[in-house]
Order: C-alpha cells, then structure tokens, then sequence
C-alpha cells in the first residue's frame, strides 16, 4: 500500500488522532501530521495519490476521484423495500432465504452485503470479500460503528464478516457446498455512465475481468447457485456461462445465475 498515507482534519476533534494512529498500525501505511496543509499538498510532499482521512472521528478515502467513505447507501431503501413485500432484484435473483449461508466476493462498499446479511437473518451468515485492505478496513469500521439508519439496516450491517483477501485465493480455500450462494458484483466490462457515483472507487477497484477459473471454485463451493451482477448488455454472462436471470427491458444491469 505505497500508494497510501494516513491523516486527520486541520483540527481534530476528540479521539480522531489515535483512530488515525490505529488505521495507520493495522494498514501498515505512514501516519502523517496534517499540521495547515491542504490534502493535495500532502499528496505531493509524500508522493502518494491516495489520503485515509480521519475526520470527524471516521474514515474517508481521499482519491483523485472524489472521497469515499461507508454509508448504507441504497440499502436503506432496498431493506425497506424487504419489510413491505416489494422484493429485491438480487434477493429474488439468487433466492436467498432466512439461515442461508452468502459468500459476497465484491464487498466494495457493502450496500449488497447489507442486504443479504437482512435476508438471511439472525440464523444465517455473510462473509465479504474485498481485494482492497484499506477499503475492507473503511468498511469494516463503517458496518461497526455507523449508527444514523434504522434498527434493521444498523443489525443487518453489524452481522456482516468482511475479510481482506482475493476472492480466487479465498475460494480454493473453501470446502465443496460450504455456502449457498456465491455472488459476484465486478467492475463491469463497460461502465455504464463516466458520471456514475462509483467514479470515485474506480482507483481503487478490482479492474480484472471475472475468470473462468474463479467461476467454477464458486461453483463447487456453492451449494445452490453463483450469481454475477453485470451490465445488462454485457457478453460475461455468455463467456461465463450464466444464466440471465433478472433484467427488465429497460433495466441498465442484469443477474446471472449458474445453478447447482
């Protein structure tokens, strides 16, 4: 993680300092005094493209993009959804059910983790994977200590098992049927708008292609069915051999589904 320095505001406020000193230990990266400089000049003195801001007493990924930093994002609304009987398209896609165990491969910012974690309830498990150990780590605090979302949304998050590791690595690891689902969410092939809020992950993101390899140790780990989230009009889903599952006429991504 060359790439990468840890920092905190102008004037930080309460225990922001030590926070940093903790990130900047698990991380391995360079804990930096923020002293009037602003975060470009940094960037500059150090040689780096990338801040973990501590501010306000929580994480934000400083890119060239844009910030990120954890929120429940969509999965506010798509839980709510879940309680009133309206469905979920990835839900209903992989048909996910209460005690079900989920391999979540492509944590990025948790919003489809957080979800699962709701759908399979207190009696069943969701472990994510995230290639990027400083993204794993925003989140992972993020999902620990995020408290402004409804009782469902914070005890959907807080249930959630995120691990820093390459999803191939993790999978050769597994055993045969240890999961029900697993799940992909990659980088799509072809983004679908330059203006989409994802912009600011991308420097960050796994760009690699899914491979033909990674496919079928998901398919032998799961015992149900492998799932791919992709842009609608993409050629993975035949490449990889999924099936389409979901995706309206109009919808711009689609869920493949390989079932077991």
């Amino acid at each position: 993680m060359k790439n990468f320095i840890v920092t905190t505001a102008r004037k930080p406020k309460n225990d922001s300092e030590i926070l940093a000193e903790t990130f900047a230990k698990n991380l391995n990266l360079k804990l930096v005094p923020r002293a009037d400089f602003p975060l470009d000049t940094l960037k500059k003195i150090y040689n780096v493209e990338n801040i973990l801001l501590i501010r306000n007493n929580f994480p934000v990924i400083v890119t060239n993009e844009g910030e990120i930093f954890f929120h429940p994002n969509t999965a506010h609304l798509r839980i709510k959804n879940l309680r009133q009987g309206l469905g979920d398209r990835l839900i209903d896609a992989a048909k996910i059910q209460a005690g079900d165990k989920i391999l979540d491969c492509t944590l990025g910012l948790g919003s489809d983790s957080i979800v699962e974690s709701f759908a399979v309830g207190i009696e069943g498990k969701v472990t994510a994977l995230e290639i990027n150990p400083v993204l794993a780590e925003v989140v992972r605090y993020g999902m620990k200590n995020f408290s402004d979302d409804t009782p469902p949304v914070i005890e959907a998050m807080r249930r959630v098992e995120i691990v820093a590791v390459d999803y191939f690595d993790y999978l050769k690891n597994c055993a045969e049927n240890s999961f029900d689902v697993v799940y992909f969410d990659p980088m799509f092939r072809h983004a679908i708008t330059k203006s989409s809020g994802i912009n600011p992950i991308r420097p960050l993101a796994d760009n690699r292609a899914l491979e033909i390899d990674s496919v079928r140790e998901a398919c032998r780990v799961a015992r149900r069915c492998v799932v791919m989230k992709e842009n609608s009009r993409s050629t993975e889903f035949a490449r990889l051999g999924f099936k389409i599952a979901d995706g309206g006429k109009y919808s711009s991504i689609s869920f493949g589904v390989i079932d077991n």
